[in-house]
């Protein structure tokens, strides 16, 4: 039975990102229940499964430089549920790793999936996270991820959340994080709306050291009567830190965005800088687009997808 779940569970992601070797650490996770598991020598793991919840430690030991990427594939195949992952994820001094989390949630009709994550990258160490959404076509997930990340000096930290695939239902993204002296952190979002979804994002980072630096982008495309808000705000204290707020937004139908980009410098030698759009398809990339033969629908679409790839 477990065996078929993880089959499944695979099977409504495309099978694209299945592990296919003993070198690649992966956990399972359906519902509330660990499913399958396979670990790999540096990287250390404590999963604990509660009653309402799933809570995982993650112990990358110093200097483990993992050659595969860690997969996480977490989701709930019935109409119905509550899944809760609670993370803490701690990558030590000079090691590096990327993980991917696939959340699967294809039958969907009343489904609450949180994540709740402590992150901390320590000093010269770098961690990536890629986590891809797949709904189904009448949404009926309510996705609340929040996540603390400290960068110690000299730490890297990249971070890439991806719901284009089916529809949203209503997803809050809430990150803070934290960095210090010659740290980098990049956070990207990249979410389509239909229908009635509703997506909220809210993103602050803080230059805290000397020569840190940090991106927030979001695109996000809405279109029937769908909403958008996005909440960016990164502020610089220390000397030579930098950074740049980028929001892309393209509203169409009855669809709604806003986008409220903060920037706050505290020290003189620091630089932040922002870019926001919001509005319909650009017109002379569609009428190019028709003029070599597509409908209009067609060209609006392939616009949506060049920006959200």
């Amino acid at each position: 039975m477990t065996t078929d779940i993880v089959d499944n569970l695979y099977k409504s992601l495309g099978g694209v990102c299945r592990p296919t070797s003993e070198d690649e650490a992966h956990i399972e996770v359906h519902g509330n229940k660990v499913v399958g598991a396979n670990l790999v020598e540096g990287l250390e793991v404590d999963v604990r499964e509660k009653t309402r919840s799933v809570e995982a430690d993650f112990v990358l030991k110093e200097g483990t430089v993992l050659k595969g990427p860690v997969i996480l594939c977490f989701g709930l195949l019935n109409r119905q549920g509550q899944q809760k992952i609670e993370l803490d994820i701690s990558i030590e001094k000079g090691a590096e790793a990327d993980f991917q989390a696939y959340c699967t949630f294809p039958n969907a009709r009343d489904v609450l999936h949180e994540m709740d994550a402590q992150i901390t990258v320590g000093e010269n160490a770098r961690y990536s996270y890629f986590e891809r959404h797949i709904h189904g076509q009448s949404g009926g997930v309510n996705v609340v991820p929040r996540a603390n990340v400290e960068i110690k000096q000299g730490g890297r930290f990249a971070t890439e959340f991806e719901l284009i695939r089916g529809a949203v239902g209503r997803i809050d993204i809430d990150y803070n994080i934290d960095c210090h002296a010659y740290g980098v952190f990049e956070m990207l979002a990249r979410i389509s709306g239909r229908n009635d979804d509703e997506i909220i994002i809210t993103e602050a980072g803080h230059l805290l050291g000397e020569e840190s630096r940090g991106v927030l982008t979001s695109h996000i495309a809405v279109q029937d009567r769908a909403s958008a808000v996005v909440n960016n705000e990164l502020i610089a204290n220390a000397a030579f830190s930098r950074g740049h707020v980028d929001c892309k937004e393209i509203v169409q139908d009855e669809a709604v965005a806003r986008a409220v980009p903060i920037v706050e410098v505290n020290h003189p030698r620091a630089h932040v800088t922002h870019e926001a759009a919001i509005g319909s398809v650009d017109s002379k990339q569609l009428e190019t687009l028709m003029s070599r033969g597509l409908s209009e629908e067609a060209a609006v679409d392939l616009i949506i997808e060049g920006m959200l790839s």
